[in-house]
């Protein structure tokens, strides 16, 4: 049984006005998933992007304003969306005061792929290094 205590996890400032902190992920044991969460400043956001597994967005507080292709949606706080492995999707605080939300990707290592370029982060720190 391994225990995790959330905040005993950094946070780390992801972009411009966007910090996250990955709770459960490879490096702390995880073989299926990451959860994570993300607090952002109003207008920021995460830009087009895609993953190759499922992904969950809840907002816990504030309005996001989120997509999934040409399709757009304004969550509230409670509400979540699915994303489709492969789909195009992004979102942006669209309210006044931060956005709060918790994102579950089926992976246990956060892999994006934004405009073409591959973006994998929380691994195992134990992986050995391909050869």
């Amino acid at each position: 049984m391994k225990e995790v205590t959330h905040e005993e996890q950094e946070r780390e400032a992801w972009r411009a006005g966007v910090v996250t902190r990955m709770h459960i992920s490879a490096r702390n044991g995880a073989t299926q998933l990451c959860i994570f969460e993300q607090w952002i400043a109003p207008d920021a956001g995460a830009p087009a992007h895609h993953h190759p597994v499922e992904e969950v967005l809840t907002v816990i507080a504030g309005e996001a304003e989120l997509w999934i292709a040409d399709e757009r949606i304004v969550l509230a706080g409670g509400h979540s969306l699915i994303v489709p492995a492969h789909a195009q999707h992004g979102f942006r605080n669209c309210g006044s005061t931060p956005l709060h939300m918790r994102g579950i990707l089926a992976s246990p290592v956060f892999e994006a792929i934004i405009e073409g370029e591959l973006m994998r982060r929380w691994e195992a720190e134990d992986q050995p290094t391909p050869t």
